[in-house]
């Protein structure tokens, strides 16, 4: 019975954890301060062939920016590639902040408790920031986005511990939004112009070597990810 009661005792004190969030500041582009956002900005020349493939950080609780950049390099409040062009705040009462095994309010505590877990959200973009100041870039096997993978599969964010490149690329290019007009111009004139120039200059012959450049990279990623995970490095 003791045990019983220590055990509710725990959940309890858990679930007090998960509700007592600080407070968020607002969103401010200007200051490039997006709490608690994953955050994306358009690559040189790669954007402009696939407009759909970009940058991406995940920010603290006070809107600080971290991107891994490059081997063994998280930027800290210094998003590279230029600033954030779109952006999409997570939620975090659908994070698991356990203080054991016990308190794990997700349904995969043993699978989170075996990856890493954190008891706050900064806890975990730290936690994974350490992790990769130690990995080498890629940007097939080993990039921006794996990092901020690795921060939401620390949080159980959703209750999923399945994020992967693929599905943060989908999650900001089908829910994130635009900081301004200007951000949507400078991601989609130099794909628009490169587009010109080729059909211009190459002819349609250009336009079927854009669309296989696109489904492989694609195809790349899908099967990576989903297919043989043991070709990637992070």
């Amino acid at each position: 019975m003791e045990l019983g009661l220590a055990e509710v005792g725990d959940k309890s004190y858990a679930e007090n954890i998960l509700h007592e969030f600080w407070p968020l500041d607002e969103i401010d582009p200007k200051k490039a301060k997006f709490p608690c956002c994953v955050v994306w900005t358009p690559l040189p020349v790669v954007s402009w062939l696939a407009p759909f493939i970009g940058h991406v950080g995940i920010c603290r609780e006070d809107g600080t920016i971290l991107d891994f950049s490059g081997t063994n390099l998280v930027n800290v409040d210094e998003f590279a590639f230029g600033s954030v062009a779109r952006y999409i705040q997570l939620d975090r009462n659908q994070c698991c902040f356990p203080p054991n095994l016990i308190g794990h309010t997700c349904k995969q505590r043993y699978v989170h408790a075996e990856f890493g877990t954190a008891i706050t959200w900064d806890d975990a973009v730290q936690s994974s920031a350490r992790y990769f100041e130690h990995k080498s870039y890629n940007l097939f096997t080993c990039n921006c986005h794996s990092y901020v993978a690795n921060c939401l599969n620390r949080l159980c964010y959703a209750g999923s511990m399945k994020w992967n490149m693929v599905n943060v690329a989908a999650l900001i290019l089908f829910k994130g939004k635009w900081v301004d007009g200007f951000s949507i111009l400078r991601s989609f004139l130099p794909f628009v112009v490169v587009l010109c120039f080729g059909v211009l200059v190459v002819g349609w012959p250009f336009l079927i070597g854009l669309f296989l450049f696109s489904f492989l990279l694609v195809g790349w990623f899908l099967l990576a990810n989903f297919c043989f995970k043991n070709l990637l490095d992070c």
